[in-house]
């Protein structure tokens, strides 16, 4: 579980940073629902500390509010398990 939670998270953050240098350049953009989607799988993390680095994604309600609330609710969950 560790190992998957440390991947997920690595992926997601490296694909915020993806989508931003991409957004810059006005390339071909990773999906929202990629984005979500992974955060969703267990990637909130690093989908936080991406969208906090990097400021992407920071004006869209659906990622100031729902990544955080995914967060929360995964933090209750994996205490729920391991406590």
């Amino acid at each position: 579980m560790t190992i998957y939670l440390a991947a997920v998270n690595l992926l997601t953050f490296y694909l915020f940073w993806s989508d931003k240098q991409r957004a810059k350049k006005e390339k071909w953009r990773i999906p929202e629902r990629t984005l979500l989607g992974l955060s969703l799988l267990g990637g909130s993390a690093g989908a936080w500390f991406g969208m906090k680095l990097f400021h992407h994604k920071t004006k869209h309600k659906k990622f100031y509010l729902g990544i955080p609330a995914i967060l929360v609710v995964q933090a209750v969950i994996l205490m729920y398990v391991y406590f």
